[in-house]
């Protein structure tokens, strides 16, 4: 599943569909993202934010994807608020899965498990049979749209998603190599959606990443060359000559961002997959909002985003949606 598709798997949508945003939120616990994994050094006080989030996108007209992972599923105040906002039919649920601190344990805590694709593949299915059950107890719906966390994937994720009823994935980060972590390579991965394999089950929705500049065509080629010198692309980036643009508020401005958008749709792709990590919502959690002032400025990024999604006529859209549609 982590090998580039061949082209004849590329999605198609029907034209009434247009192009559309879909905001996923990685909804996870709080965990030292430069420290060592842990199965218990963690926490989920950040929750308290979400309710603001959830009325803040409903206010913009945004329709936030919940990919939950165990501790939040398995926490009463956060299924009490997200649990709201889908019976409410204002947000969907979703699941993403942290081995390490989902059941069951078997596996030595380390970097390269922290890739779900890379455990054994029992494990690997024992552990998303375990969480697609919780998310269906807690919320009293099935989830139906994935993403490994750390965007590990495997070669045995497809079938063990399939098999627990997913029908979409948005695990891959196209144009991002996590080799040096131990992870996966998307470099050559397109960001357009496409079917996983021949039987149409399984569509690989990519998280929305762009190359812009004038050397755009050339950025596959460029960030490989990176590894030999890791210097390069900083320097083509401070020269405007190549930015690689992903679609979130973490670490990438709104001008940035607006870059990317009209890159994107100049493409017609046909879904933006914008994402944000959960914690980022508080201050102190994550490294793209350290302060009160931080969590303001996430806010007027996304308020900013969305206005200029509308103006462009982008609508959001549902994860419902995208299935009907994908399937016409």
């Amino acid at each position: 599943m982590i090998d580039p598709p061949c082209p004849c798997h590329a999605a198609s949508f029907p034209p009434e569909f247009g192009q559309r945003a879909l905001l996923t939120i990685d909804t996870e616990e709080e965990f030292d993202w430069e420290g060592p994994f842990s199965r218990d050094r963690h926490g989920l006080k950040h929750v308290e934010a979400i309710p603001r989030f959830q009325a803040f996108c409903e206010q913009i007209g945004a329709h936030p994807v919940y990919l939950v992972d165990w501790p939040i599923a398995t926490d009463a105040r956060a299924v009490e608020i997200i649990g709201d906002a889908l019976r409410r039919g204002k947000a969907d649920i979703g699941a993403q899965l942290h081995p390490w601190v989902n059941p069951p344990f078997e596996e030595e805590v380390n970097a390269r498990n922290s890739y779900a694709g890379s455990l054994p593949v029992e494990l690997e299915a024992a552990k998303l049979s375990a969480l697609c059950e919780q998310i269906d107890k807690a919320f009293g719906t099935a989830p139906l749209i994935y993403r490994a966390g750390r965007y590990g994937l495997g070669p045995n994720s497809a079938e063990i998603l399939k098999a627990n009823g997913i029908a979409i994935d948005t695990s891959v980060r196209s144009l991002f190599d996590y080799r040096a972590q131990s992870g996966p390579d998307y470099t050559h991965h397109p960001v357009t959606p496409y079917w996983v394999d021949d039987d149409r089950r399984l569509l690989e929705l990519p998280v929305t990443s762009v190359y812009w500049g004038l050397l755009r065509q050339m950025g596959k080629h460029i960030h490989r060359a990176q590894r030999h010198v890791p210097t390069m692309f900083g320097g083509f980036s401070r020269l405007r000559l190549l930015e690689r643009i992903a679609l979130t508020p973490e670490g990438v401005t709104a001008e940035e961002a607006i870059r990317g958008i009209d890159i994107a749709l100049d493409e017609q792709l046909p879904v933006l997959v914008l994402s944000l990590h959960s914690p980022t919502l508080a201050p102190g959690f994550t490294p793209y909002t350290r302060t009160e002032q931080d969590v303001e400025a996430l806010y007027s990024w996304l308020h900013e985003i969305y206005a200029y999604l509308d103006g462009r006529g982008v609508e959001s859209t549902t994860v419902a949606d995208i299935i009907k549609a994908s399937r016409a």
